[in-house]
């Protein structure tokens, strides 16, 4: 039996927050607040921003000298989940985090591509600060409002709910599978292949947690010849909602990278924007949830299977 196979696993509870370094910090702070998210803490370099949910922050943006990508942060079950992740590659002792919502913190670096991958335990959870309606929908032959039931809106930004995942473009697919799927709870829930070499070559994971409903996935890598981070992407509550910060975004003169459409894996409604710095990053509502009984899907690339309506797929989307 291979070492990979009776390694404990470190049980991700779920995703957290994502870390960004800007040049323009100025520029990236506004397209940020525009996008949907709010202040926690900020200092001249460094600014932290939370969603309405309970995450203590969901963004982290630093003023550096390029513009990068930090990797993520994920909540692990327990502390000897975090002693567990001390034996990564690179990986640092337990520390306390200093970040808004305190606890302790591993941070080990990606043995393919040398990026950091941030652990939590222990944070101290936020009050959610918006609630939102759940909409009654008129249909044609059921109508669902009674008579003088408007709906109504305000134009602004969409409010955050959560970061539900982020991608990559990976340069050793398969070293990148073994050693996400070996140490962690990650499950594909989509698999495409290369039909003509019949080779997998993208993977959408999702947390394993037995029975209990989860996002479709919250963590994707596909393989490309240099690493990059593909884009992060962020929940909003309802499509109106979505809709309302598509506009304003347009409004505000930022550029749309892709949207608005529906996925075929995943069923999300996207939206991807560029921020100032050409990171991408996405609002998204109404993915699919699924558990242990849920079968792993493997389908061929092909330019149709990425989304079933919307714009059409930029040829530079997954380069």
């Amino acid at each position: 039996m291979s070492p990979s196979a009776t390694r404990q696993k470190i049980s991700l509870n779920r995703i957290a927050h994502v870390y960004y370094t800007h040049k323009d910090l100025d520029k990236a702070h506004q397209f940020l607040l525009d996008f949907g998210l709010s202040v926690v803490q900020k200092t001249d370099d460094k600014i932290y921003y939370r969603g309405y949910g309970t995450e203590p922050f969901l963004y982290c943006a630093t003023r550096g000298d390029e513009d990068k990508f930090g990797g993520t942060a994920w909540v692990v079950d327990s502390l000897e989940d975090l002693e567990l992740a001390t034996s990564l590659p690179g990986a640092t002792p337990i520390h306390d985090s200093d970040a808004p919502g305190g606890g302790k913190r591993v941070t080990f670096y990606d043995p393919v591509d040398n990026f950091p991958f941030h652990l939590v335990y222990g944070q101290t959870p936020v009050e959610m600060t918006e609630t939102f309606p759940e909409l009654a929908y008129n249909f044609p032959t059921v109508k669902h409002r009674p008579v003088n039931k408007t709906q109504r809106f305000k134009q602004g930004p969409a409010p955050i709910h959560k970061l539900g995942h982020f991608g990559l473009c990976v340069t050793n697919y398969k070293a990148a599978f073994d050693f996400y799927t070996s140490n962690f709870n990650f499950k594909p829930s989509d698999l495409v292949y290369d039909p003509a070499t019949n080779e997998d070559i993208t993977t959408f994971l999702h947390l394993d947690r037995g029975a209990e409903m989860v996002d479709h996935h919250s963590f994707f890598f596909f393989e490309g010849p240099k690493f990059h981070v593909h884009h992060s992407s962020f929940e909003v509550f309802d499509f109106d909602i979505q809709m309302l910060g598509h506009t304003w975004l347009n409004e505000k003169g930022y550029e749309n990278c892709w949207g608005v459409g529906r996925h075929i894996m995943g069923s999300q409604i996207f939206d991807y924007w560029f921020d100032p710095s050409r990171f991408i990053l996405e609002h998204y509502v109404d993915g699919d949830l699924v558990n242990d009984e849920t079968p792993t899907n493997r389908t061929a690339a092909g330019p149709g299977n990425l989304h079933v309506w919307g714009p059409d797929l930029p040829p530079t989307f997954l380069l």
